[in-house]
């Protein structure tokens, strides 16, 4: 029996609401934006060209890590995980985003979906690891810098970047696995531009008490534990600084973690007024507003985390500069 039977049997029937089910669908059906169904092609205009800069700028941080043995350093090491992340995280959304954008309403298949939504979850867990662990990395060289390249060395960062790895996986598995146990559905439609969690929870039948809980404590545990760590870190960074003797010296060292603090400030921002929307503003906050905006705090990041990098650290600046020299024309 598909969705518009079983609607039908309800309605004539007298049905309670819960038995107005299918069962679970071979595919789900991906509408966009609510509400801007038939102007939500411009936002191709938008989300492209983020896309595009976040394959080309990550694309190239990770050439100039790669080429430039100078640039093998734990922190450059750290930088090409976060663009490699950052690659796998736009690309996980953005070609399916365009596509409903541009295209319209498309099916994406039921174990398709469920893979997305571990990926997006996953690489989003990643990168949050990875920019504790930079935290870490300059909290390291600011407070200790004649004992960084002891205590901080290639090896070690080819660890913490596997047990991220590991942790984003192990933390994220349940979310796919909590969805595959419902056998019945509401509907096959998901007013989402992605597969995201919460939107193909909606849909279940049955008891997603599990879901939810297991939802906020992710959010809590990943995003939280986190972000305390980089504030901790920051704080011992502002006790070293402070305790240099010259103001051109605490100018030095607090301009190492400039670049940091604005790739923490575009993740993390964007995240935390997409999640607090979603949590406490879904009576205020227009639906099409809420999918927007978690939109573009997948897109956002990915696209001005390279352009920070490539502007503000000089190293990276100079590499690039090198590969694509920008030489006035003589005339």
């Amino acid at each position: 029996m598909d969705y518009r039977t079983a609607r039908t049997h309800h309605k004539m029937a007298g049905a309670p609401q819960s038995n107005c089910t299918s069962p679970r669908p071979s595919s789900f059906l991906l509408t966009g934006i609510p509400g801007l169904v038939g102007t939500q092609g411009w936002l191709t205009l938008v989300f492209g060209p983020m896309y595009v800069l976040a394959l080309l700028g990550n694309g190239s941080l990770l050439g100039v890590v790669q080429v430039e043995s100078a640039l093998h350093q734990p922190m450059f090491l750290l930088l090409a995980t976060l663009a490699a992340t950052d690659i796998g995280l736009a690309t996980s959304v953005a070609p399916g985003l365009l596509a409903v954008l541009w295209l319209g309403p498309r099916w994406m298949p039921y174990a398709a979906c469920l893979a997305q939504m571990f990926f997006v979850h996953a690489l989003m867990a990643m990168e949050s690891g990875v920019l504790l662990a930079m935290a870490c990395d300059r909290a390291v060289a600011v407070g200790r810098p004649l004992h960084y390249s002891s205590l901080v060395t290639k090896a070690r960062v080819g660890y913490a970047v596997l047990a991220l790895a590991l942790k984003a996986v192990a933390i994220v598995a349940p979310f796919p696995l909590l969805v595959a146990r419902f056998e019945h559905f509401r509907a096959k439609t998901i007013h989402h531009a992605y597969c995201a969690h919460m939107a193909v929870v909606e849909l279940v039948v049955g008891n997603t008490r599990a879901n939810n809980l297991y939802g906020l404590a992710l959010s809590l545990a990943v995003s939280g534990v986190d972000i305390l760590g980089i504030a901790g870190s920051y704080g011992l960074i502002a006790h070293a600084v402070l305790q240099l003797p010259t103001r051109e010296a605490r100018a030095k060292a607090f301009g190492t973690c400039s670049s940091h603090i604005c790739v923490i400030l575009a993740f993390y921002v964007p995240g935390l007024f997409s999640y607090l929307t979603h949590r406490f503003g879904r009576h205020t906050v227009p639906k099409s507003v809420h999918i927007l905006l978690s939109n573009i705090y997948l897109l956002l990041p990915p696209a001005l985390n390279p352009l920070i990098y490539g502007v503000r650290t000089k190293q990276i600046r100079e590499r690039l500069l090198e590969i694509f020299p920008f030489k006035k024309k003589q005339f």
